[in-house]
């Protein structure tokens, strides 16, 4: 046993012997800190409070000692004495370490350095820590282990416990979007029997007593539609994805997606409304649109640039989408697998080496080959095209959007033709194509990936910084 646990062990034994329960029961009604703070005032020096937190500094000083609490509002000074408390309560405060969780009572004064402060009239252990904090100037650096013991991450880095705070903020005024514009937050299956809605490899499980495979979701977007069938003409669900694929700054394989459909509007509302959601978002946070990312600033002032796929195809990659020998030949030039494969699915690739990277400020990249948009209406003065546009900010995909295909027999079409040229299982949702029959109407659907939109609005540039609990390769 390390020598710095056994140490805390023994104070713990201590603790015990002189009848104090070292992990001590609720200790309700306690102020948080930052609000002691904030109420602080010189005409009632000597309010008595109540406040608990985590021991991050202490400075003794023989017959007394000063001392920070921090709770996850903000940091406090408390000064304790042995005249005030009393050699019992002393004795118990010379037993505590770095990294213990108490609670305080006293009143409220200002030191001569003008730090306010708690002169502690009773003190109460409530977590005995058997091994201590990082290093308290500097807090926990090493990346590794802030992805791995998060809860170190947050307790020794203000910078990080503010991010993850603000991380649910964006998600409650998404909410609070979404419900100002009378959309209803549902819930659709995580295990579902075929995966859809998107084209990715899923993890697989299996139902014991029903003796049948099921698979995570990769997308909630089918069962969502089969709500616009039944009536539900504006819902969201903020779910979770999972897709057995890579890991890297940008990807995690499990995710935070917002997903939406509006009955009756198509992908230029779904623009609209996407446009309008994150510039309210940056607003609210910055109270501007020109906000910094890395080591470069983002415009995100409306309105936002649209393109064709098409265009920015020709514009960054050289090379026309009708243009199957072009295609390919730009294709070999850049190492993607050409033969065999459809001229539009190469364009997408070439798409994704040669001019994401260029889309930095917010660009709708509209018009896609409908032979790869399979759930998407096409265009209607090309239908070679579909009704469909992705979100580029900062090189990242943010958000992708359908007109939404509603006839039932030309979707059938469409997922069959999916299936033999991906050379996939044959999975096709039946009953997705029998809700169909009866009637979808006509709508836009919005997926929006929350853990990069909140990369861009905290200036995170790794998903890692802004997922709790990423997945990691297990240590060897």
């Amino acid at each position: 046993m390390e020598t710095l646990e056994k140490t805390r062990i023994e104070k713990l034994n201590k603790l015990k012997d002189k009848g104090v329960e070292p992990y001590g029961a609720s200790y309700n009604h306690a102020t948080p800190l930052k609000e002691v703070l904030d109420n602080y005032s010189e005409e009632e020096e000597g309010k008595k409070v109540r406040c608990a937190g985590r021991i991050m500094t202490m400075r003794p000083h023989g017959k007394a000692a000063f001392f920070h609490i921090k709770d996850w509002t903000g940091k406090l000074q408390v000064y304790i004495k042995l005249n005030n408390v009393g050699e019992e309560k002393y004795d118990i405060f010379r037993l505590l370490d770095l990294g213990d969780i108490i609670g305080v009572e006293g009143g409220v004064f200002k030191t001569r350095t003008g730090e306010i402060t708690v002169f502690a009239d009773d003190l109460t252990v409530l977590s005995k820590a058997l091994l201590p904090q990082p290093e308290k100037w500097h807090g926990l650096k090493d990346v590794e282990i802030r992805y791995r013991q998060r809860y170190l991450d947050l307790s020794s880095n203000d910078d990080v416990m503010a991010l993850f705070l603000k991380r649910s903020s964006i998600i409650k005024s998404i909410r609070t979007f979404l419900d100002g514009r009378n959309f209803v937050e549902v819930e659709t299956p995580m295990m579902q029997p075929i995966p859809g809605g998107a084209v990715a490899k899923p993890f697989i499980t299996h139902h014991n007593v029903l003796d049948m495979d099921l698979y995570l979701r990769i997308a909630p977007e089918l069962y969502l539609k089969r709500l616009l069938v039944g009536g539900m003409e504006r819902v969201y669900e903020i779910n979770r994805n999972f897709r057995n694929e890579g890991i890297s700054t940008r990807h995690n394989p499990e995710f935070t997606m917002m997903e939406l459909y509006q009955a009756y509007s198509d992908y230029n509302g779904m623009m609209e409304l996407t446009e309008s959601l994150v510039t309210g978002l940056a607003s609210e946070l910055y109270n501007n649109f020109d906000i910094p990312y890395g080591e470069r600033q983002l415009d995100l002032s409306p309105p936002w640039q649209r393109s064709t796929f098409s265009e920015l195809l020709s514009k960054y990659a050289s090379v026309d989408l009708d243009d199957e020998g072009g295609l390919k030949e730009k294709g070999k030039e850049i190492g993607i697998e050409v033969e065999g494969v459809h001229k539009d699915v190469i364009a997408e690739h070439i798409f994704g080496e040669l001019v994401e990277k260029e889309l930095w400020n917010p660009t709708f990249v509209i018009d896609y080959p409908v032979t790869i948009c399979p759930l998407t209406k096409s265009c209607d003065n090309d239908p070679s095209l579909a009704q469909r546009f992705e979100l580029y900010i900062a090189t990242m995909e943010l958000a992708n959007s359908y007109s939404e295909l509603n006839e039932p027999l030309e979707q059938s079409k469409r997922f069959h033709e999916q299936i033999t040229s991906d050379d996939k299982e044959g999975k096709i949702d039946e009953d997705f194509l029998k809700s169909l029959k009866y009637g979808m109407p006509p709508a836009g659907g919005l997926g929006i990936g929350i853990d990069r939109l909140v990369m861009i609005l905290t200036n995170s540039t790794s998903i890692r910084d802004v997922i709790l609990f990423p997945l990691l390769r297990e240590q060897s």
